[in-house]
């Protein structure tokens, strides 16, 4: 670890309600919660302002360049509940360097929303990460036009570029199922001196000195190399923890939340956790438990692209109506209703690794034949754009004529649903009703 940091260590942790915790310009604010587990916090201050706030848990707005998927400002201004916080995805805004570059103001002001708080990531949530493309002295991302190698000091003139607010220090987090030891052990070893190259750029980089930096804890599937990773990381002065490498598939699901809940227990409780690449309401709603602060958008995104819409039930008081028997019936023949394990871990697959494009058992596919006559709203209740103004036929209809206002509308509706999801978790934490909401998500099973 680089010396200069050493006196900049934080070891207190959040105990009462609510105590505030400055680091950067950042203060995160822990509050009690009512016998429960789960984690409740108030992220204010932020911004070149300090003049934004975000509550966790939460989540992240999802882009692509900047800008969400499929939407205009206009529309996305419309939605409720859009989280403060954009998170741009390096791989969506690479080849816009340049001219980001050129502008001199900030990927924010390039996105057309210059009063967001920003968050670069170093991988696209929204896209397969492929495998075996790092080397020594670089991370590869996949963009549009192809590969694109990152070394670290193109990585940080990247992030000049941007100007954002929470900057993913860059990471080598490549380790899928059946790595070597000697791998992992590289990986983590590189992450960590990313991550000191980061810090010092914050130090000695103009534009990078009011980022926050994010430590990225790696380490596959080895308990030991996760756990050598959150502690050295803890010692730098970082300004949050990113969990990569616990999506779905990354590896069996027993050891990913066994070694989640170890990582998380080495964190101190004053700084923010993030995870990546989990949205599926159960798993979100395990993680929460764990400890889990932050999420991303990128389900609804993917869910959009499957030409289906979130219909799980995640209201406390006066549930809309979901269709339990519809569901069903949409789902592949393969799908099992059942609990993985019969424990913790209620979480069921569906068509994961390709088999009906990854399909969950939240959502409905509205290019079903049984929609052509169906004009019910998606869910009855819900009071998005979409649901308010037209029909799963109408839906039906446009996804068959491959019209692109179906993914304007499916966009708009998912993410309504997500994000209105994650204030029923805040409510549920605050109330100390969790098990509800959980029995409530569940129904939808």
């Amino acid at each position: 670890m680089c010396a200069q940091y050493t006196h900049l260590l934080q070891s207190s942790h959040a105990q009462a309600d609510p105590i505030p915790i400055q680091f950067e310009k950042m203060k995160f604010n822990l509050h009690n919660v009512k016998s429960t587990a789960g984690r409740l916090a108030t992220l204010s201050e932020l911004g070149h302002h300090g003049n934004i706030s975000m509550e966790s848990p939460g989540c992240t707005l999802y882009t692509r360049g900047g800008s969400a998927p499929n939407l205009s400002l206009t529309l996305l201004n419309g939605i409720e509940g859009v989280p403060p916080v954009t998170q741009i995805p390096i791989p969506t805004i690479v080849e816009s360097q340049e001219v980001l570059s050129t502008l001199d103001q900030g990927v924010a002001s390039f996105s057309g929303r210059p009063g967001t708080i920003t968050y670069s990531c170093t991988q696209d949530p929204g896209q397969q990460s492929r495998s075996g493309y790092n080397d020594k002295n670089s991370v590869s991302v996949w963009t549009p036009a192809g590969r694109e190698r990152l070394t670290i000091d193109r990585f940080l003139s990247l992030q000049e570029a941007l100007q954002v607010d929470w900057m993913e220090a860059l990471s080598d987090g490549d380790t899928p199922t059946g790595s070597m030891s000697k791998r992992i052990r590289k990986s983590v070893d590189r992450t960590l001196v990313y991550l000191d190259k980061c810090l010092d750029a914050k130090q000695s980089r103009q534009n990078l000195k009011d980022t926050t930096i994010l430590g990225v804890i790696v380490g596959g599937d080895s308990l030991e190399e996760r756990n050598r990773s959150v502690r050295e990381t803890v010692k730098r002065p970082v300004g949050g923890f990113v969990l990569d490498g616990f999506h779905q598939g990354a590896m069996e699901d027993r050891t990913r939340w066994s070694i989640m809940e170890s990582v998380l227990n080495e964190i101190p409780e004053d700084k923010p956790r993030f995870l990546p690449r989990v949205g599926r309401p159960d798993e979100v709603i395990q993680a929460v438990e764990l400890g889990v602060d932050i999420f991303d958008s990128a389900f609804p995104f993917e869910v959009t692209e499957r030409g289906c819409a979130l219909v799980f039930s995640y209201h406390l008081d006066h549930p809309p109506s979901v269709n339990d028997e519809e569901v069903r019936h949409t789902l592949p023949a393969s799908s099992s209703m059942t609990d993985t394990d019969g424990g913790n871990d209620w979480t069921t697959q569906c068509g994961e690794n390709g088999e009906d494009g990854g399909r969950t058992m939240y959502e409905i596919k509205l290019s079903d034949q049984r929609y052509v006559e169906d004009f019910s709203t998606l869910v009855e209740g819900c009071e998005c754009y979409c649901c308010v103004n037209h029909t799963k036929a109408y839906i039906n209809h446009l996804i068959n004529v491959k019209e692109l206002l179906a993914g304007v509308l499916l966009m708009i509706h998912n993410f309504h649903h997500h994000f209105k999801f994650f204030q029923s978790i805040r409510q549920a934490l605050q109330e100390g009703r969790m098990q509800e909401l959980k029995e409530e998500i569940r129904k939808t099973r």
